[in-house]
């Protein structure tokens, strides 16, 4: 029995594939007469995209280059997968900004991302200021600050120091994405939950609710690039990239429920021992969720309780958790694989950084192991420039949505209907010459530099790693301190050489990782 249901799986997802690719193979012997905007009856520009899916962020962006940085896509008939992609900074000002009210994250985006529940990202209008207003007390709070500085240090010099020390010392290939992407994940659950998986150690343990995370990012990109008739009868049908996010959720959730109730038990503990106020400032720790709970208990005794039980909720918990991991995770180790694989591919700018760091830090080549505080990481302009310069080529979100309520009209001139889906190519903005000049695809942190050696200010409608207007990242501090803490440290104590050969280009994802990993050789400086 449990053979047949197997076969009869397999049959299912062979006919959805057939059903859906039929029109596609009818055409696909004049493939070579594609264009990059060609649009075929029945099935619009979808095949050129689906030819194109290995290498889709080149793809938009010469077709953004040929459309004057604003594009129309049409997707298939009768599947709502119309959306207008733009690069051109007037229009990204515009809509993140000058008329924001307009262009909100919309009914479709919640549907994509399901899995984030009614957390920020997912959130509009009075939720996301409540959200914000929420992160932003708590991220800039100082017992908060002292807390991620203190578990940075401790998480660098116990966990990651030691793995590089391992490998340097065994000559063995290690993949320093997958490195970073275990530092970050411990680091973001000590700051949300005040738990550490210890996921960063030498022996590199799977942990299954590290990896869900990854599933959940590949199965919300699918979503992205099928109608939303396909993917629902997926999910239907517990098949394909939905099963796996089915799956994916079904660790997640009681993974994040289970370090809930773990913290409330805490919470209350304190409460009644009196002896670790969350408010005195004198505890060890302040992480998200006892903010969160505080919170709520400040609430409890208002009249917001009588009116929103979510806010009470442990799945209001869940969703601040869910969101605040996904984003703080990910955009840091993306951000740092990218970084390390250009200063690794650009021996000057190691140089330059390393000569900085020795010059304004007085650091000595004792061969003892060094790390940096935030007073010392002030200093380091060229290693900021890097970071930026690092994130305009290879932003961690490569792409972000938008909605439309009500027509419009673009600086571009393009015409916006009503519940139109707007795609913001960050990825595309970072490699256009008319924004960053006929040198816009080379690795230059100079171009960061000003002529009394401070750092340029560049609009973030230009430089949207970050996001602009209203919906700007509250963690751009909080990006610049981790990765700043992370790559002098690496780089004064260590050399680090990519495997010659090894391939790199982006996973097709919502996040701009790398695909093959960044597998390198590790040896420590002398």
């Amino acid at each position: 029995m449990g053979a047949m249901l197997i076969d009869v799986d397999v049959l299912v997802q062979i006919l959805v594939a057939f059903l859906w690719f039929l029109p596609l193979c009818l055409i696909w012997s004049w493939k070579r007469t594609i264009t990059p905007v060609m649009n075929w009856p029945l099935v619009g520009m979808l095949p050129g995209l689906l030819s194109k899916l290995s290498d889709i962020h080149e793809y938009a962006t010469q077709v953004l280059k040929q459309n004057g940085g604003t594009f129309q896509f049409k997707g298939p008939w009768l599947v709502n997968m119309d959306f207008l992609v733009t690069c051109d900074p007037m229009n990204v000002r515009y809509i993140s900004a000058q008329n924001f009210a307009n262009y909100t994250k919309g009914p479709e985006f919640k549907k994509l991302f399901e899995p984030f529940g009614d957390g920020v990202l997912n959130s509009d209008t009075e939720s996301w200021k409540s959200y914000r207003k929420l992160i932003h007390s708590i991220i800039k709070h100082r017992k908060f600050q002292m807390f991620q500085e203190r578990s940075m240090q401790q998480k660098v010099s116990q966990g990651l120091f030691p793995i590089l020390e391992h490998v340097s010392r065994q000559g063995i290939v290690v993949d320093l994405q997958d490195v970073f992407q275990r530092f970050t994940f411990d680091n973001i659950c000590l700051l949300v939950m005040g738990f550490d998986p210890k996921c960063l150690t030498i022996e590199l343990p799977e942990v299954d609710y590290r990896t869900a995370f990854d599933k959940v990012e590949e199965a919300i990109f699918y979503r992205h690039i099928v109608p939303e008739s396909i993917w629902k009868l997926q999910k239907w049908l517990n098949m394909g990239e939905e099963n796996k996010l089915r799956r994916a959720m079904e660790i997640l959730d009681p993974f994040l429920y289970q370090r809930i109730s773990s913290k409330k038990g805490e919470f209350l503990r304190r409460r009644t021992s009196q002896m670790e106020q969350v408010e005195d400032g004198k505890g060890e720790d302040f992480d998200l969720l006892t903010a969160c709970m505080a919170k709520q208990e400040e609430e409890a005794k208002g009249e917001v309780a009588q009116t929103d039980d979510y806010r009470r909720s442990d799945r209001y918990l869940r969703d601040i958790a869910f969101n605040f991991m996904a984003a703080g995770k990910d955009t840091i180790n993306a951000g740092l694989t990218w970084l390390f694989w250009l200063i690794a591919t650009h021996p000057s700018i190691e140089e330059k950084i390393l000569e900085e760091i020795k010059e304004n830090l007085q650091a000595k080549d004792d061969g003892k192991w060094r790390l940096f505080s935030i007073e010392e990481q002030s200093k380091l302009v060229y290693l900021h420039a890097a970071i930026c310069e690092a994130l305009r080529l290879y932003p961690s979100v490569p792409f972000n949505h938008r909605f439309s309520i009500e027509p419009d009209v673009l600086p571009s001139g393009h015409r916006v209907n009503a519940n139109t889906k707007i795609m913001v190519s960050l990825y595309s903005m970072g490699s256009m010459e008319g924004i960053w000049g006929d040198d816009c695809l080379e690795f230059k942190p100079e171009r960061w530099i000003s002529e009394k050696e401070g750092i340029v200010h560049i609009p973030s409608y230009k430089f949207i790693a970050f996001n602009s207007g209203p919906r700007s990242c509250l963690g751009q501090d909080l990006t610049f301190f981790q990765m700043k803490t992370i790559v002098p440290a690496i780089l004064w104590n260590y050399r680090i050489q990519v495997v010659e050969g090894h391939p790199i280009s982006p996973l097709l994802s919502v996040m701009l990782h790398m695909k093959h990993g960044l597998k390198v050789r590790v040896s420590k400086r002398s």
